[in-house]
């Protein structure tokens, strides 16, 4: 280091926030260090802090012998003096972790993700957003152009896209497919919600399964100079839809769970909880990671020709249940559960989701419960904002409740 340049740095160990995005309860730490000229010829002063302590190393040598030591003194003043070989290895450990929070990532995003590509950002320092510019032909087909698209060689790049509808796709894909052409370092395609996963299974012949479809498409992104696209999604519908990829994509699956239980330990009866699943399915899905709350599961069944949402195990009474799911359409298996858990004695009714699809405004059937009609109204309806379109129509309107994604997003890119 030359002398009378001193350097100063910090970052957060990437390692301790990815933990934190999966489970609230851990600390992310912060450290900051400062290395620089003193009074004492071959000195390096270093402080570690977190929440809780706050710790001192002075790496200094002795003069006139080829030994180095470490002295790391705590808050609570108590000091220990190590080899200066120890102390070597414990300093590259943290530069390698440095450098791994130091991966820039040039962050794209379509019209519909905008807002949720700034929260993204705010993230994280080391994620840089990038425009494009989304225009059309006279006959409706996009006319797209990529600015500076020379600057992003050699960069970590990423997209967010949002597939609401079939008319939005094309035009994505197109910029999805170009992207990794241009000489960067790798790619990665964020997803949150994988639209056609309702559509994963032939029931009669000559049904088509879209979900295979969409994902033989993804599996065909070019492969960048870093090898093949990552792809980040939530909660996908069907657990064995990640078997639909091929090996020409790593898909990265992601959970919405994880805000929710944090959102619930907020609530002031977080000790009233109790989950319940409207079918089989969400129970599969879900189950172990709300395994510490009490458990109630619904089951459809038929009657004639209507399908019937019935109890079929736990206890509602007295409790704040939260029904859980994957995603909501129309509504009506949600609506039918909560009739059902009211019936049963429930004080109070919610519900997540972490997809709010909602098509033909659909989210208008869910009330707010007023403080005390769990029959007729919901306490929370919470979704993530995996649907952009969704979230700008439900945004401020009781019951809804937006947990964003943009975190577990942050964390997923820095992998």
């Amino acid at each position: 280091m030359a002398a009378n340049r001193p350097l100063r740095f910090s970052f957060k160990n990437p390692n301790t926030l990815l933990n934190s995005s999966r489970n609230p309860s851990s600390v992310p730490f912060s450290r900051t260090y400062a290395i620089g000229d003193s009074k004492i010829k071959n000195r390096i002063a270093c402080e570690i802090k977190n929440f809780e302590n706050s710790y001192h190393w002075t790496i200094e040598s002795v003069p006139g012998t080829t030994d180095s030591f470490c002295s790391i003194q705590n808050s609570a003043s108590t000091s220990t003096s190590i080899p200066m070989a120890t102390a070597s290895a414990a300093i590259a450990a943290l530069e390698l972790t440095s450098k791994n929070d130091a991966k820039k990532i040039c962050l794209f995003f379509c019209p519909e993700t905008k807002a949720l590509a700034e929260k993204i950002a705010d993230e994280s320092d080391g994620i840089d957003l990038r425009s494009i510019s989304w225009r059309k032909f006279e006959d409706g087909f996009p006319n797209i152009f990529i600015p500076n698209a020379q600057g992003i060689r050699g960069q970590h790049v990423a997209f967010l896209a949002s597939f609401s509808s079939p008319s939005v796709i094309f035009e994505q894909l197109s910029v999805i497919y170009a992207l990794p052409k241009l000489f960067i370092s790798s790619f990665t395609l964020v997803l949150p919600f994988f639209p056609t996963g309702t559509f994963e299974r032939m029931e009669d012949e000559g049904d088509v399964a879209t979900a295979f479809t969409l994902a033989r498409i993804l599996s065909n992104i070019p492969i960048s100079r870093g090898g093949p696209t990552s792809l980040v999604t939530f909660d996908i519908h069907a657990l064995q839809e990640r078997f639909y990829f091929g090996d020409n994509i790593l898909p990265c699956f992601e959970s919405g769970i994880p805000l929710l239980k944090n959102r619930l330990q907020q609530l002031p009866d977080s000790d009233n909880i109790a989950i319940a699943f409207p079918d089989d399915g969400a129970w599969k899905r879900f189950h172990n990671q709300l395994q510490h709350f009490p458990t109630i599961v619904c089951a459809k069944v038929r009657e004639g020709d209507q399908r019937i949402v019935r109890l079929k195990e736990g206890e509602p009474k007295g409790r704040h249940v939260v029904i859980v799911d994957d995603l909501v359409q129309s509504g009506g298996t949600l609506r039918e559960c909560q009739k059902v858990l009211a019936a049963h004695g429930a004080s109070k009714i919610s519900a997540y989701v972490t997809h709010g699809i909602f098509p033909n405004r659909s989210w208008q059937r869910f009330e707010h419960d007023n403080g005390g009609n769990p029959e007729n109204g919901l306490t929370y309806f919470w979704i993530t904002d995996s649907c952009p379109l969704t979230v700008k129509e439900v945004v401020n309107k009781a019951p809804f409740e937006v947990l964003s994604l943009a975190g577990s997003i942050a964390a997923a890119l820095r992998i």
